[in-house]
């Protein structure tokens, strides 16, 4: 990470209460905890932002208001306006391969399959931190629901409780 460039924690979700606290908003969920609930919110380029020191470190949370699929247009925006290098960004977002209540980082990779991670990596290369936040699949539990219909699903309240605890563990530095 450059040290004198400002770092870009994008969570990934979709706009609009129908969204709000589906498995497919926890990066939504997670930059709204760990930017504090007394931070102020704005529009720009494509995004709700709001700009926070943490740890003496210059941080611009984002939440993309492109939906889901389209999330590469508001990244690759703010990055060049704020002139933020791929190693500064750091994306979090759901994933249903990782279990409920479980937590895994990388660098890069592939996409598996999460189209929010394919726009942004079309839009700005692929070398960029991924926290991915489990919310199971599910076939974990034993149900008949399509996959995007289960990311598009909210959580049961013992799950959320989980989801609120490993999003509590975040560690940005």
């Amino acid at each position: 990470m450059q040290e004198n460039k400002p770092v870009l924690i994008v969570g990934l979700g979709n706009p609009g209460e129908e969204y709000a606290n589906t498995r497919h908003n926890v990066g939504f969920m997670a930059v709204d905890h760990l930017a504090g609930d007394a931070t102020v919110w704005k529009v720009e380029k494509n995004a709700m932002t709001a700009r926070v020191d943490v740890d003496g470190r210059r941080v611009i949370f984002v939440k993309p208001q492109t939906f889901m699929n389209n999330s590469g247009v508001a990244v690759q925006s703010l990055m060049t306006f704020y002139k933020i290098p791929l190693e500064n960004v750091v994306v979090i977002h759901d994933d249903m391969d990782i279990t409920v209540g479980n937590c895994r980082e990388k660098i890069g990779g592939g996409s598996a399959g999460h189209n929010g991670i394919r726009s942004i990596d079309a839009h700005v290369g692929r070398d960029y931190r991924r926290i991915r936040i489990g919310v199971g699949h599910p076939r974990d539990f034993a149900s008949p629901i399509n996959p995007a219909d289960w990311v598009l699903g909210r959580f049961p309240s013992d799950q959320r409780t989980a989801i609120d605890k490993v999003i509590s563990d975040i560690k940005l530095f």
